[in-house]
């Protein structure tokens, strides 16, 4: 990992921050979305207030931030319909589409479903894509807010809360869930998951076993975003597509390693220490004592 950047942002409505061509200020001025959203404008955060960043720099890597930022082009969907059904069958997408349990109890939502269907548009087969982008600690909105108000103001290295990926909070409360609930579901009616992250936030999760394509149940779908210098633009690019069953990866990602036990009795130790001189202060000095010595 490099030194901190003077810059955290990595993408502001859909443009470096040091992009400053029509295009890039006239994404900024109308606060759009060049990543398939639902809508034109970006939505993130707060639809009349959208906080327009894509993704952020961590040292030397780009951390995706946004789940929409991996529409562009839908490459997404391409690379996961491949796994789903091959290169020869017919599909669509359909995004956010409600998933419940044997119960009727919702299950949350799937990102974009693909589904297969043949030449009467009856679906014959279809596979769930999840979107992981990461979460941010810090406050990047207040830099945002400062960029927008003046964006040739790039050094924001002094800054409070400089934003970072919070990695770890973004897979136990975000990814574990989603596997859990939905692909439990998904692997009981015999369908195939893909997901889609980029390849720092991989590299932060427990190595997983990895099976040949024809014996996955879960494909990891892995990114970058490779700048084009002519462009001064990100394009997201697919890096590598990694292959698991459903259960090892996720006993995987839900058991924690254990540490070394020393690490442990050294911090009972110290809170043992505190507490028993809390019980047993030193004996204070009398007066009588001072006057003796």
């Amino acid at each position: 990992m490099g030194a901190k950047r003077p810059n955290p942002l990595a993408e502001v409505f859909g443009f470096p921050p040091d992009n400053h061509s029509p295009a890039a200020q006239r994404y900024r001025r109308f606060r759009l979305c060049p990543y398939n959203n639902k809508v034109p404008s970006c939505t993130k955060d707060r639809a009349n207030d959208p906080l327009g960043v894509c993704s952020i720099w961590h040292g030397d890597e780009i951390a995706i931030t946004c789940p929409i930022r991996f529409r562009e082009q839908w490459l997404i969907a391409e690379d996961a319909a491949d796994f789903f059904f091959g290169k020869e069958q017919q599909w669509t997408s359909l995004t956010e589409v409600r998933l419940n349990d044997a119960e009727g109890k919702s299950a949350g939502n799937i990102d974009i479903v693909l589904v297969a269907y043949d030449e009467r548009g009856r679906i014959t087969d279809f596979g769930a894509l999840e979107v992981q982008a990461v979460y941010i600690s810090g406050n990047v909105r207040r830099l945002f807010e400062r960029y927008m108000g003046d964006p040739d103001q790039l050094d924001w290295s002094q800054a409070r809360h400089y934003p970072r990926p919070d990695y770890l909070s973004s897979s136990r409360k975000r990814l574990v869930p989603q596997l859990l609930y939905k692909g439990a579901i998904l692997q009981g009616w015999g369908k195939k998951i893909a997901v889609a992250i980029h390849t720092a936030f991989y590299k932060t999760l427990p190595p997983m076993p990895e099976v040949a394509r024809d014996e996955a149940e879960v494909a990891w779908l892995l990114y970058d975003l490779i700048l084009d210098p002519q462009e001064n633009r990100f394009h997201l690019t697919h890096a590598r597509t990694i292959y698991t069953r459903f259960h090892p990866s996720l006993n995987r990602l839900i058991t924690p390693q254990a540490g070394p036990v020393e690490h442990f009795l050294d911090r009972l130790q110290n809170k043992l220490d505190a507490l028993l001189e809390e019980q047993n202060p030193p004996d204070a000095p009398t007066l009588a004592d001072l006057r003796s010595t």
